[in-house]
């Protein structure tokens, strides 16, 4: 995983005001997507603050309601401190309710920004990624084809491109891929949960890693390209297919 200061440099600055409701979604976004993995200390209060540009007061409201929620847990004394708990399994369910939420023109528009983000960062990596970038690389596909839970393959996939933007080296991009990983990613966890999809991913992910190990550019860029045009695909037929929910 990501060391500490790496990770908190991916969550924005927010405003003064009205921000312990979206500190805490921004907290939970990090838990749910491995970020932040479980059994991690999170930064001192004050610290955390100051990183993220809000006050004490908004960040422990955050806080208590990550709490709440069963994502961090806060530990008294010499070595305390708050910790990630950890996200509760995915629920297919839970993905297919919020499919429904979503249009196909939608997750359309989601395709194709994701793409040129993806495809971007792709190309970037393949002359920037350093050694260590790789072996996340490697570690994370390898994690998506071992992985037996929905949601444990799904977090590997969505880190898999966080990584590949980080390997990038541009805080824009990755700032923009968190985005996007947050805000829709989560729904391509319902393709993890069909084997063949995910030997199909671990394939074409296996290759994206080896042209940016190869610092061959176009071809990484066309590799990020393609599997996002297939995922976005693959999420928009489910959409259409999918009987509408009765009211």
């Amino acid at each position: 995983m990501p060391g500490r200061t790496r990770v908190h440099r991916l969550l924005p600055a927010l405003p003064s005001s009205g921000v312990p409701t979206t500190v805490s979604r921004q907290l939970s976004e990090a838990i749910h997507l491995g970020l932040l993995a479980p059994g991690e200390q999170l930064p001192s209060e004050n610290d955390l603050a100051s990183q993220l540009g809000v006050s004490t007061a908004s960040l422990r409201e955050a806080l208590s309601v990550l709490r709440e929620q069963g994502l961090v847990e806060t530990r008294r004394g010499r070595r305390g401190g708050t910790f990630v708990c950890g996200p509760s399994e995915t629920s297919a369910a839970r993905l297919h309710r919020n499919l429904h939420q979503r249009s196909a023109i939608g997750l359309r528009d989601f395709g194709d920004e994701w793409s040129a983000v993806a495809g971007t960062s792709a190309r970037l990596a393949a002359a920037r990624a350093s050694s260590a970038h790789l072996e996340n690389l490697d570690r994370l596909v390898e994690q998506l084809a071992a992985a037996s839970a929905v949601g444990d393959r799904g977090r590997a996939h969505s880190r898999f491109f966080i990584e590949v933007a980080l390997a990038s080296q541009s805080e824009r991009l990755t700032r923009a891929e968190v985005r996007l990983q947050a805000e829709t990613g989560e729904l391509l966890w319902l393709q993890c949960d069909e084997p063949f999809s995910v030997s199909e991913s671990v394939e074409r992910l296996t290759r994206l890693t080896a042209a940016i190990r190869n610092e061959d550019a176009a071809v990484a860029r066309d590799l990020a390209e393609a599997h996002v045009l297939r995922a976005t695909r693959w999420l928009v037929q489910t959409r259409i297919a999918a009987p509408e929910e009765s009211t």
